[in-house]
């Protein structure tokens, strides 16, 4: 995958394959560590021990439609590369958790890429699920969560293009205001 968000967008469809209703999905960036931590975290049917202990086998998925599972194990070479971590975090009927770490300016780091699109296409294609998102800079932070946004559209779906075209330029502003107007 060319950039962090397709990895973001792959991880949380499996959330929502995997039933979760709400997704976290946070960025830190520390600039003064070098560190970019991405999260992903869900409110789906979990794993057990054995599906968790394979999860990054990019020869081992739970699902019926095809053989592989690459998306962990891709997620995990792309930390790798940067002398960077993934963890993965289970339980049946308590969601799961992955957390990914990359050495932010390591040759290898992949651009984080267009996390609004991302956000939105999530939204688009899946307005049942309520997503939360997290972007940190040192210390300011910019949050959107689709729930709080869909209670207050009075009846019109947070799927609608308007909706969906203000979403987009809210989060962009909010990551651009995060990096001195440095966007996704």
């Amino acid at each position: 995958m060319e950039d962090l968000s397709l990895h973001i967008l792959d991880i949380a469809e499996n959330a929502i394959e995997a039933r979760a209703r709400r997704i976290w999905l946070c960025i830190d960036q520390e600039e003064e560590g070098d560190r970019l931590t991405l999260e992903i975290r869900d409110d789906g049917r979990g794993m057990d021990a054995r599906a968790l202990q394979r999860a990054t086998d990019p020869f081992f998925t739970t699902r019926t439609a095809r053989r592989v599972g690459l998306g962990l194990s891709l997620l995990s070479e792309a930390a790798s590369a940067t002398g960077g971590t993934l963890s993965v975090e289970s339980s049946p009927g308590e969601g799961t958790r992955v957390s990914a770490t990359f050495h932010s300016s390591h040759i290898d780091m992949k651009p984080l890429g267009d996390i609004p699109r991302t956000v939105v296409t999530l939204l688009a294609g899946h307005p049942e699920v309520e997503l939360f998102y997290s972007h940190t800079t040192g210390e300011r932070s910019f949050c959107m969560d689709s729930g709080e946004i869909a209670a207050r559209l009075g009846g019109l779906s947070i799927s609608s293009p308007p909706v969906l075209r203000w979403i987009e330029g809210q989060i962009r502003r909010g990551v651009a205001d995060l990096t001195g107007g440095a966007g996704p």
